[in-house]
């Protein structure tokens, strides 16, 4: 009888991998993530399964949760395209440091979070057109904002920052110290903790973070360390990028973009083309 058991359940396992094998689904962790098919377009990819996978992150005023639903500018934006393209929108909270791996393993099939463009990034994915400006600043106690006054003079800093972030890979530039944290609201609160003495983020989440009114009243910031861009990405050479610079183009022409902007206090973030 234990024979016989042990050959019908080898002979189910054999018909449960076929199965999944033909269904086109593979195993990621404890989900199924559906494949796209040979000489399948990643447009007719999400298509055809009738949702589009957003690798987010929370990013105020970007994306952020409101009770059980995701807000912000680019939630809104990334629904807006959704729309635009006939799908619906599934918004994914990722590992920023491990967005290019999730986007090429098909397990979401675009980031869009106030991602910064760079020369690095646009060799393993492909970017839309910019279609926000940006910067890195540093995130200081504000009571020593006054003695840290330019970068140089904060070089001998413990700083905080997102990993995988674009603040990392210029700390990294400058060999300045610094401890790297799941996201950018993290490396404010250990400033905010004094388990940091100073942070490098995004400028349109230190605008909304920081100063008079906002969560963290004691933290400011004075020193910009670049000028930027913001795209949303897809996988290398997908046909969903042209969709997208089609849509961006579209939202800056009819107001979205403005729209939204104003909603979200991020008006100074807008291109002037």
């Amino acid at each position: 009888m234990k024979k016989q058991w042990k050959k019908t359940n080898m002979l189910f396992v054999a018909a449960t991998a076929a199965f999944m094998m033909l269904t086109g689904c593979a195993q990621n962790g404890e989900n199924a993530v559906p494949q796209i098919e040979q000489g399948q377009s990643d447009l007719e990819y999400v298509l055809s399964k009738g949702t589009i996978s957003v690798g987010i992150t929370d990013f105020a005023p970007m994306d952020y949760r409101d009770g059980e639903e995701w807000e912000g500018f680019d939630a809104e934006l990334a629904q807006a395209f959704a729309e635009n393209i006939g799908v619906t929108v599934e918004l994914v909270e990722i590992d920023w440091d491990k967005k290019t791996e999730l986007l090429e393993k098909g397990t979401i099939d675009c980031i869009w979070n106030g991602m910064t463009m760079t020369e690095e990034l646009q060799e393993t994915i492909s970017c839309s057109e910019p279609y926000l400006s940006n910067a890195q600043v540093v995130v200081l106690r504000k009571d020593e904002m006054e003695q840290y006054n330019t970068i140089e003079s904060c070089q001998h800093l413990l700083f905080a920052v997102e990993s995988g972030s674009t603040g990392e890979s210029l700390l990294k530039e400058m060999k300045y110290r610094y401890t790297a944290y799941p996201t950018q609201k993290e490396a404010l609160q250990s400033v905010s903790a004094k388990q940091a003495d100073a942070a490098v983020i995004d400028i349109i989440m230190a605008s909304c973070y920081t100063g008079e009114g906002e969560e963290f009243t004691d933290l400011g910031f004075d020193i910009s360390l670049n000028d930027e861009k913001i795209c949303v990405g897809f996988r290398k050479d997908s046909d969903l990028t042209e969709k997208a610079n089609e849509f961006l183009e579209a939202a800056y022409q009819d107001g979205t973009i403005s729209s939204l902007s104003e909603k979200y206090g991020i008006e100074s973030a807008v291109l002037d083309e």
